[in-house]
């Protein structure tokens, strides 16, 4: 018997787990004979590093064939036609791991269809959108079943007990589907690591729904239309490193509402309609490395709201309507992580310093860009300058403007120059008079300075030279009045400068 031995291959299936036994599988020279015999005419079968494979994919198969290789470790029947799996659809194969039935037209699995597969550790039925209905038999016989992908089936539900006689169940894949609740069928699966329900029209996150999963450590629930979680639903979750809740209609949460995760690495919230961030909402995420609240509605942020969080390494609040953000939201823990910030209106005044000299001092902040005051507006928050008044208290940047601005007089229009000035030369040009005549209106005035006095003519020659005085000075003061109102309105500047220079 020993000459016939050639050799001993070691094969083991493609999970991860510490916990998985080692096959031993005996190669003579009968083994590849075995694995190639007999196999289906549409399909291929080979020998592998994991054992005898079999590859039916697209060969446009609508029954499954009636015979495989006894040793088979793998079969691909994905993408062909199959629409119906009958009671052991594929006989008695003991040494078959893993069965891939993906994006085929399955509309009915007949209860014990797995029957005759004890060691099948891997199921993937993904993307079977007629099937919408499972027996709750259907998976009978699979203690060992490791992996169960159901994605893209269109289940509107899944039976109570479907899953209560698959102990060994770590990987349970189910997004794309119609479930309105979390499935009752995950209770209870006490080995349970991973469960995706992802992309389905779950409503609420209920006290209870979660109960046995004391082992979970990765849940989906990401697109859904969960618009409410109830205070306590994860805790018994206490394993639990990462939840995703992004992109449902959650605008608000209990303050209990992630009670019990003590061991949580990575939060995701983002895409929901959340207005707050209350501080009660993360007392117990000790372990806390990666928040998402981005894509929200939040304009307040509770003091506190971020304190225990001293182990977190990003936190994401871009997309929300901020204004503000106080220091004392991370207070008293020091918060040494990523800030995402950008998308906000913030107001760039002095509630914004510390970020401003945090920013300088650590390097882990970008883009906070300024939608207010408007002295700012449209900088990054890096850009602006705060200045600090007599008693060492912060300055806005608009007060600093104004300051600025009221430093020195404030020129005055050019129309008022203009009007001014004409006045004085009709004072400087008007004849002296009775003082009942200079009792006239300020239109009369005017008019004399335009016009010469009548009584003034056929006068002596101090008279005469008074006059041609007079009228040198008129036209010298006209052209000023026209270059001085030419001058105000191509250049304001020059107007102004020249009233100053000449009061």
């Amino acid at each position: 018997m020993a000459s016939r031995l050639i050799g001993i291959v070691l094969y083991y299936d493609d999970d991860d787990d510490d916990d998985d036994a080692l096959v031993l599988g005996r190669v003579g020279a009968g083994a590849p004979e075995a694995c190639t015999r007999p196999c289906p005419a549409a399909c291929s079968c080979g020998l592998g590093e994991r054992g005898c494979w079999v590859r039916c994919d697209r060969a446009g198969l609508l029954r499954v064939p009636p015979e495989f290789p006894g040793q088979a470790a793998s079969i691909d029947l994905d993408r062909n036609g199959l629409r119906f799996l009958g009671e052991r659809a594929f006989g008695t194969l003991p040494s078959l791991r893993r069965l891939s039935l993906r994006h085929n037209n399955l509309s009915f699995i007949t209860p014990g269809a797995f029957r005759g597969l004890a060691r099948l550790a891997e199921l993937r039925l993904a993307h079977n959108g007629d099937l919408r209905y499972l027996h709750a038999r259907t998976f009978a016989a699979l203690g060992r079943l490791r992996r169960l992908d159901l994605a893209a089936c269109r289940l509107f539900s899944l039976p109570e007990r479907l899953l209560a006689g698959l102990p060994a169940l770590r990987e349970l894949a189910a997004p794309g589907n119609l479930f309105g609740r979390v499935p009752g069928a995950l209770r209870g699966l006490a080995n349970l690591t991973h469960a995706r329900l992802e992309r389905g029209r779950i409503e609420a996150v209920a006290a209870g729904s979660l109960l046995g999963l004391g082992r979970l450590r990765a849940l989906s629930l990401q697109a859904n239309r969960v618009g409410t979680v109830h205070a306590g639903a994860f805790r018994p979750c206490g394993a639990l490193e990462h939840l995703l809740l992004n992109d449902n209609r959650l605008a608000e949460l209990p303050a209990g509402a992630f009670r019990g995760l003590g061991r949580l690495r990575a939060l995701h919230l983002g895409g929901n309609a959340l207005g707050r961030v209350a501080r009660a909402w993360f007392t117990d995420l000790a372990e806390l490395e990666l928040l998402y609240l981005d894509r929200n509605r939040i304009a307040f942020v509770e003091e506190g709201a971020f304190q225990n969080l001293s182990g977190l390494l990003a936190l994401h609040l871009n997309g929300n309507r901020l204004t503000a953000l106080a220091w004392a939201a991370f207070q008293p823990g020091f918060f040494l992580g990523r800030l995402f910030l950008f998308r906000n209106p913030w107001r760039c005044d002095c509630r914004l310093e510390w970020l401003r000299a945090w920013m300088e001092g650590s390097g882990r902040v970008a883009e906070v860009p300024c939608a207010s005051p408007g002295s700012v507006a449209g900088l990054d928050l890096s850009r602006v300058a705060f200045g600090r008044a007599s008693d060492g208290l912060c300055v806005d940047p608009e007060e600093l403007n104004l300051s600025a601005s009221s430093a020195g007089p404030s020129p005055e229009p050019v129309a008022t120059t203009v009007s001014r000035f004409s006045s004085l030369l009709s004072k400087l040009l008007a004849p002296r008079a009775p003082v009942e005549e200079a009792a006239n209106t300020t239109m009369g005035l005017v008019n004399a300075s335009l016009a010469l006095p009548s009584r003034a003519v056929g006068g002596s020659g101090r008279s005469t030279q008074f006059l041609l005085g007079s009228s040198l000075l008129l036209s010298a003061a006209q052209h000023m009045l026209f270059v001085l109102q030419t001058s105000g309105a191509c250049h304001p500047g020059v107007a102004q400068t020249g009233l100053a220079s000449g009061g």
